[in-house]
């Protein structure tokens, strides 16, 4: 696809999951599908007929096997943020319909403990996981996410004091 056709795609409604444990440290999960260093916190599309709360809650359980029960929703951010993905990865991600990701973020508290975790779900996305504290978050995450996991952090960032 040439530049100019990506830039007439529209983006992908997806939802993004910011996971707080009490000592103020995000989740983060190195993708599965990513060679190098990928890390990032939970995120997926939001179904037809679905809210974006709803989708975050079903996104997390679907990718960590962290329930809602385990969880409280603290914040929403204000706005959609978006992202471009790299022009050579538009025609390998859904089916080249978009050219990126317009996110709705929620910042959640998790109360259960490590244990509560597993990645190995039916559909594993990640390899690893991790706590990070949010100083390390914007150098952790894949080059073309940073923009906007710094303007999540920037909206939701204040509200990850350890409880």
């Amino acid at each position: 696809m040439t530049p100019e056709e990506i830039a007439r795609l529209p983006y992908r409604r997806n939802v993004g999951v910011m996971l707080a444990n009490a000592a103020g440290e995000v989740w983060v999960g190195q993708r599965l599908d990513y060679e190098g260093a990928a890390w990032q916190m939970p995120q997926g599309g939001i179904d037809a007929g679905e809210d974006a709360r709803s989708a975050a809650l079903r996104e997390l359980e679907e990718e960590t096997g962290i329930t809602p029960d385990l969880v409280t929703v603290e914040a929403e951010t204000q706005g959609w943020h978006a992202y471009d993905l790299p022009h050579d990865l538009v025609s390998k991600l859904w089916k080249g319909r978009f050219r990126g990701q317009e996110q709705k973020w929620f910042l959640m508290r998790f109360h259960g403990s490590d244990a509560d975790v597993n990645i190995a779900t039916e559909h594993p996305e990640f390899s690893e996981w991790k706590w990070i504290g949010p100083d390390a978050l914007l150098g952790a995450i894949v080059p073309f996410k940073r923009a906007v996991y710094e303007s999540v952090l920037a909206e939701l960032g204040g509200r990850l004091a350890p409880r």
